[in-house]
């Protein structure tokens, strides 16, 4: 009988459980460690899990996580080097994103905050925006979620570039690559998405130097981690000007403090980490696919690079 130990902690547990049985049948799901030996788990569903818990599975097959960033999982100095830690790329989360994204490159565009504005001051003010094509929207990370935001907004007729540390190509869109092209596509975007993964890399890449290669009066947009972004140079930059506005789904302590100044920033927009999340269905049909193909002599799709961080 093969064995998957459902480790996830802080979401809804029943609606998961569920899913993953109605998906998987033929495989016994283990919701702890106290049942049976921890020896006979093949396979581990993991979110927020305790630490130590990896050490307890000398035969685990392949790691599975729920969200689609595994920076706390590398984090893990139990985490075996020779066990395949596949990152949760489900069509759910995607479709959110693309949604999301698209919702807030349009509230900029549209000139929607001070719209707002005027509203409050009972101002009557009509402001014209540009033609799509005449909006430059620049996005940081080309992988599944980068790419679909992408081609959305270029298929809306927005002029879209994007960066990457690695090549990419798509098709009608202008790629920057690598440290040395990375101001290029700054120089150029009047709203900046960053959809990036966290590696040392990318740590701190949205910060004072880099915000003051923007076009003054852009938007910024960070629907990936919290840790992208220097708290306080953010607020420095929408206080001079040089950033007209701001997005923040994801922030360095999450839920974010009470005092925390982004809360009462008039220029930024808080959002508790909802811009994608993953949907029970299709995520458990997603994962059950890769343990099908595991089980099947095949590798799964979506296998992190530990050596890259995504």
């Amino acid at each position: 009988m093969t064995v998957l130990l459902y480790a996830c902690y802080g979401v809804d547990s029943a609606a998961w459980l569920t899913a993953l049985r109605n998906e998987l049948p033929e495989i016994e799901i283990r919701e702890s460690l106290d049942r049976g030996s921890p020896s006979e788990i093949d396979f581990a569903f993991v979110w927020k899990y305790p630490p130590g818990l990896l050490r307890r599975l000398p035969n685990l097959r392949a790691l599975f996580t729920l969200g689609a960033g595994v920076e706390s999982i590398l984090a893990d100095p139990d985490l075996p080097e020779d066990v395949p830690l596949v990152r949760m790329v489900d069509p759910g989360l995607a479709i959110g994103m693309n949604e999301f994204v698209l919702m807030r490159v349009l509230h900029y565009h549209r000139d929607m905050p001070e719209h707002e504005r005027s509203q409050s001051a009972r101002q009557w003010v009509r402001r014209v925006p540009p033609l799509p094509q005449d909006r430059r929207v620049g996005i940081l990370g080309l992988g599944k979620l980068g790419a679909l935001c992408a081609r959305t907004l270029a298929n809306l007729g927005f002029d879209v570039a994007g960066w990457s540390r690695t090549h990419k190509s798509l098709d009608g869109i202008a790629t920057f690559t690598g440290a040395e092209q990375l101001p290029a596509l700054l120089k150029r975007s009047e709203i900046l998405v960053c959809l990036l993964p966290l590696t040392p890399d990318t740590d701190g890449i949205i910060n004072r130097e880099t915000l003051a290669q923007l076009p003054r009066g852009a938007f910024v947009i960070n629907v990936a981690r919290g840790q992208h972004v220097v708290d306080t140079d953010l607020i420095e930059a929408l206080d001079s000007g040089q950033i007209a506005g701001a997005t923040l789904d994801a922030f360095r302590v999450e839920p974010l403090p009470a005092e925390h100044p982004f809360w009462a920033h008039p220029r930024i927009t808080v959002l508790p980490h909802v811009a994608a999340i993953t949907q029970v269905q299709t995520a458990a049909r997603t994962l059950a696919t890769n343990i099908r193909s595991i089980l099947a002599g095949q590798p799964a799709n979506h296998i992190v690079d530990l050596t890259r961080g995504y």
